[in-house]
């Protein structure tokens, strides 16, 4: 069981995804501080509020002698605005790379070499038949 699940584990596919998931995460952490750090700045000019604090307030809190709000009730739709950003450039960078791919591939199968020229099955069963025959 322990030699299957070794097999299993160093099969080239299962270590491609798994390279894939640890550069994914990388990726995701660069695009999250690209997004929080540049975009959103750049939106909040725009709009003249920060990205991450926008909020619709259900309940008011209470804040206590230090500033610290409890008891809030705010649904954080700027947070979601982020991530969906986030989504977006994850996404098309992603697309970019498939499509970038899928031309590689393309390329490399029009420039395969074309197999030998050679006689056919009919041509090669016709031969042996008139050796048979005589």
């Amino acid at each position: 069981m322990l030699k299957e699940f070794k097999d299993f584990a160093m099969k080239g596919n299962l270590v491609d995804i798994a390279v894939a998931f640890v550069m994914g995460a990388a990726f995701n952490k660069i695009v999250a501080s690209f997004t929080g750090g540049i975009v959103s700045p750049l939106v909040g000019l725009i709009f003249k509020s920060d990205f991450k604090g926008l909020k619709w307030i259900i309940t008011e809190g209470v804040a206590d002698e230090a500033g610290n709000v409890t008891g809030e009730v705010a649904v954080l739709y700027g947070d979601f605005i982020t991530n969906l950003i986030d989504f977006i450039i994850v996404a098309f960078v992603m697309f970019m790379l498939i499509k970038g791919i899928s031309k590689m591939k393309k390329k490399e199968a029009a420039t395969a070499p074309a197999p030998p020229a050679g006689p056919t099955q009919e041509d090669l069963l016709t031969e042996i038949r008139d050796l048979l025959k005589k």
